[in-house]
């Protein structure tokens, strides 16, 4: 097993069915489109970039633990150990 890991503490929704319809959806207007693209930016005028959901998520380990400490409702539910995990799990890992 490797011991690769990110090197960024960022996750995002890029493999949500959701996503990936809606890319596919801009992909193929611009590809149908009949009329002339003048300049090499203009593709992005046929299809609504707001229809397209791309959420970032950034979270250190340290804000993740200043999270838990400042809600008590995460403390009586999960304990460190699990936060830890849990951040690990969705911001460390590959």
């Amino acid at each position: 097993m490797s011991r690769s890991y990110k090197k960024s503490p960022v996750s995002s929704d890029h493999t949500t069915p959701e996503t990936c319809w809606a890319k596919r959806q801009a992909a193929k207007a611009v590809r149908r489109y009949a009329g002339c693209m003048n300049n090499g930016k203009w593709y992005r005028k046929v299809y609504c970039s707001w229809n397209i959901s791309d959420y970032k998520f950034y979270q250190t380990r340290k804000q993740a633990i200043r999270e838990w400490e400042k809600n008590e409702r995460y403390q009586s539910k999960f304990s460190l150990v699990e936060i830890i995990y849990d951040w690990e799990k969705f911001y460390r890992r590959k």
